[in-house]
């Protein structure tokens, strides 16, 4: 799978817009398994995205008023999150 196709495979997953614990373990889950796009991102790419999908999965086991994390916000930051890998894929490649 190229990795374009892989970031879209990501941005499918992100507009289910999972809200329930199981479905966020399972965005979590796919995310986590695209090693091949992780790896051909700069290291501080996945630091990030490890950041927000741990929120994510925090905050999936709170009502929304109980933890201090947006279930949307964070769900918006790893569609910028993939806007910027894109980015960067695009980049790397005219060099």
């Amino acid at each position: 799978m190229s990795h374009q196709e892989t970031i879209q495979l990501l941005r499918t997953a992100l507009a289910a817009k999972p809200s329930t614990p199981p479905g966020i373990t399972a965005l979590a889950q796919t995310w986590r398994a695209q090693t091949a796009l992780l790896s051909a991102l700069p290291p501080r790419f996945t630091e990030v995205a490890e950041n927000f999908l741990g929120r994510l999965e925090a905050a999936s086991l709170f009502s929304e008023e109980s933890c201090s994390y947006s279930q949307q916000d964070l769900l918006d930051h790893l569609g910028a999150w993939l806007d910027q890998a894109q980015l960067a894929l695009q980049k790397s490649a005219s060099l």
